[in-house]
């Protein structure tokens, strides 16, 4: 058995037990807070068995003009890779926050990738770009990294606020409750100390070790065509956009991947990847409920993986695939349709079905016929940017283009949006708005629709009930200046308004920009639209050329917090999903151009001094809310022991099928194992000796775990090896368990189970 099917509707029953003011509010997101919502023992034929279990069906190119052949100016340069996985069972994911989606095992091991860039001559010149394998950079997780580089001491002083820049993958399929703010905790049921934690000493040992490999080295930029890794999910707010606009490109998203490659000056070997493309993290669907990172965490995995026998690869070669303006974008590239035995397609204007409603309206991946969760869309996704991140890699040298110019800047400063005056290109005046959402949050997006009578594009009447302004008026009602701030936009929470326990959801933005040689890199803490990262870039792009020749300029985020959507003036008009999430207003996209176009002065060659920080994003780690109960006791039944095997895998099984057992378990948040494993694949040598073959973080090998008996603590675990062809080798193996289990009194115990030994072939 590997992970266990669920029905893909998203569920309703667990609102009858919300009885506080705080599950009040859960019922409007529930279901549309849609958050945006290494073993050298492992198989190393990775890439063959992508091409030979789906085929190659990417088609990527090197788009470079410009050779990379000779060599460009020298930098410092690091990477460095740990684990974040947090505590993956009993706790609610982010992303989709659906009540329902708690945690019953795991995937795929959460990783933080830091890429360490330096001047040579200036030490203090320099910058670390992070990717971690969650939903979005934070706020609270900032603070903590912060805290935690700076308790490093000596030479770790040259990070801080100007120049650390906190980014997530977007994947849906990770532990939450560790977010600053209130709003996005309400579906995890408050804050998780551990689950917070397990993030930040990731993201700290990650730049430690980044630090620690800091040489001399090169930077590389190339890009491939990745056309078919993403389609639009809101093309009827992206048609609103100019006509002559969306002339200028061949594609209603970004199909570009970027990648810069960290070459060591030693040897000329790589040392890292690090790409930028704009997707989804949901191809897991709403229902999985086993963590992993999604299509990005699988395109990094099996990149590694090939780099592992690349001779032109050093030892721990370290692969982030950096998410880029994904605000409208999904991978499920079949598109929407009603699963109402219909047969058709939802509604291009508001994605909703027959019955009028968007329940029914369900994004398809490229196998979403398989009924697995996703988890065969989620690889072929990932597959396609691994194939295009491997494409630029080993084109480079020919094709690619070199990194030049000694000027390494960095800069960061925090902006209250409240009522922010600035002045738009054309001379007039704007403002943006303290933050809001609108009725077409509620609704979510076709990659996970929400519960209620919500639609995209919903004005707030008639089609919405008369009951939800009433509520939402019982939480906040919005002032008519705000009203007027946000319009068109109908406002059903005025989170920006609400401070009480402590903000629901970020004013106070980060404004952060990165720059080595010609490479400019702007970092969001939105989501942007397609269309609003384009914009975006081509300012950046036009300001620097003003100091730097032929810029590249790429977007990163979300970043360093989560402020929700950024749709351009023409998207918000339409109140879609990602207009109606757009929390500042119509006029957010030009007032975010316009405080990173106004500030590149820093990242001048000349610059000197750096930004004030302004007023500081509230901190409310000290202040967090949560009703998660921790472990009480672990129990087994009488006569067995932890780990022991209660069905162990059949005598033989040919390559294709699934091998489990089952182990008499304890709960997995008493020991989160990071850097280690909760489940292994063993293989017997021709001596006779067991030696590990794959870990938990290997795509295929699924750690599951299930309460039998709350009242007495017990549970079980089972482990699964989805074995496949060019991935699977014959053999005899075994399955090992490690696990943790904590009594009434006294201390936590580990313990180990190993199952009996099966042949495959």
């Amino acid at each position: 058995m590997g992970a266990p099917e669920a029905p893909r509707k998203a569920p309703a029953s667990a609102f009858k037990t919300l009885l506080t003011v705080f599950s009040l509010v859960a019922l409007f997101i529930f279901g549309a807070f849609t958050l945006g919502t290494p073993s050298d023992s492992h198989d190393r034929r990775a890439y063959k068995f992508a091409h030979a279990y789906f085929g190659h069906r990417a088609s990527p190119y090197s788009s470079s003009s410009s050779s990379a052949t000779r060599a460009g100016d020298k930098y410092l340069i690091g990477v460095g890779k740990a684990d974040i996985t947090g505590p993956v069972v009993e706790i609610g994911f982010a992303g989709y926050a659906n009540l329902d989606q708690k945690g019953t095992g795991l995937r795929q091991r959460l990783f933080s990738r830091a890429f360490i860039v330096g001047d040579r001559s200036n030490p203090n010149d320099r910058f670390v770009y992070i990717v971690i394998d969650a939903q979005s950079g934070d706020t609270a997780v900032r603070y903590g990294v912060l805290d935690g580089v700076k308790a490093l001491g000596g030479e770790y002083a040259v990070y801080g606020q100007q120049n650390i820049a906190l980014t997530g993958t977007h994947s849906h399929s990770g532990p939450g409750a560790w977010f600053n703010y209130l709003l996005p905790q309400i579906t995890s049921f408050g804050f998780d100390k551990q689950s917070y934690q397990a993030i930040v000493d990731g993201v700290v040992l990650s730049i430690k070790r980044a630090h620690d490999s800091l040489q001399e080295g090169y930077i590389d930029v190339g890009t491939s065509k990745v056309s078919d890794g993403a389609i639009n999910r809101s093309r009827w707010a992206y048609l609103h956009n100019p006509e002559e606009e969306r002339a200028k490109y061949d594609a209603e998203t970004d199909t570009t991947l970027t990648l810069i490659r960290f070459r060591r000056a030693s040897d000329n070997k790589n040392i890292g990847s690090l790409s930028w493309y704009p997707v989804h993290g949901t191809s897991m669907l709403g229902n999985n409920t086993h963590a992993s990172g999604d299509n990005k965490g699988v395109a990094a995995w099996l990149l590694e993986e090939d780099m592992k026998n690349d001779k032109n690869a050093a030892d721990g070669f370290v692969a982030g695939f950096s998410q880029a303006n994904v605000g409208d974008t999904s991978p499920n590239v079949g598109g929407a349709w009603c699963d109402d035995g219909s047969g058709q397609q939802c509604s291009l204007e508001n994605s909703t079905c027959a019955d009028g409603k968007s329940q029914s309206c369900h994004g398809r991946g490229p196998f979403f016929e398989a009924l697995d969760l996703g988890v065969k869309s989620c690889f072929e996704i990932g597959r396609r940017q691994y194939t295009g991140a491997k494409s630029v890699l080993d084109s480079l040298d020919s094709s690619g283009t070199a990194i030049s110019g000694s000027t390494v800047k960095a800069f960061h400063f925090y902006n209250d949006m409240r009522y922010f005056n600035f002045t738009l290109s054309n001379g007039q005046q704007a403002q943006t708005c303290p933050a809001a959402l609108g009725y077409s949050f509620a609704a979510g997006t076709s990659d996970w629709p929400g519960a209620f009578d919500f639609t995209q594009g919903d004005s707030g009447k008639p089609s919405a009930s008369p009951l939800w302004r009433v509520v939402s008026g019982l939480i906040k009602a919005p002032s008519a200046k705000q009203k007027k701030c946000q319009a068109p936009k109908p406002v059903l929470l005025d989170v920006g308004e609400l401070e009480t326990p402590y903000p629901w959801t970020p004013n106070l933005i980060d404004v952060q920009m990165l720059r080595v040689g010609q490479l400019v890199i702007i970092i969001s803490p939105s989501e942007a639209t397609t269309m609003s990262g384009r914009r975006w870039r081509d300012a950046v792009a036009k300001e620097a050329t003003a100091f730097v020749e032929d810029p590249v300029v790429v977007l990163g985020g979300p970043a360093n917090s989560y402020a929700h959507y950024l749709a351009t003036p023409e998207e918000y008009d339409v109140q879609r999903y990602e207009g109606a999430s757009t929390l500042y207003g119509r006029h957010s996209l030009d007032a975010y151009i316009n405080l990173t176009v106004s500030n590149m002065g820093y990242l001048r060659p000349d610059a000197t001094d750096q930004p004030s920080q302004g007023v500081f994003a509230p901190d409310n780690r000290g202040k967090m809310l949560s009703f998660i109960t921790g472990v009480v006791v672990d129990g087994k039944p009488p006569g067995k022991s932890f780990g022991a095997v209660l069905h162990q895998p059949p005598a033989s099984a040919a390559v294709g099928a699934v091998v489990n057992a089952t182990f008499q378990g304890a709960n997995p948040r008493n020991n989160l194992r990071q850097e280690d494993t909760f489940a292994a694949v063993e293989r017997r040598g021709a001596d006779g000796k067991w030696s590990r073959y794959k870990d938990d973080n290997d795509w295929f090998v699924v750690y599951s775990w299930s309460r039998t008996n709350f009242v007495l603590g017990y549970s079980e675990v089972v482990v699964s090896w989805e074995t496949q062809q060019g991935h699977a080798e014959p053999g005899t193996y075994r399955f090992k368990y490690y696990g943790d289990a904590k009594p009434l009194v006294g201390s936590v115990k580990q313990f180990e189970g190993t199952s009996d030994s099966f042949t495959l072939s």
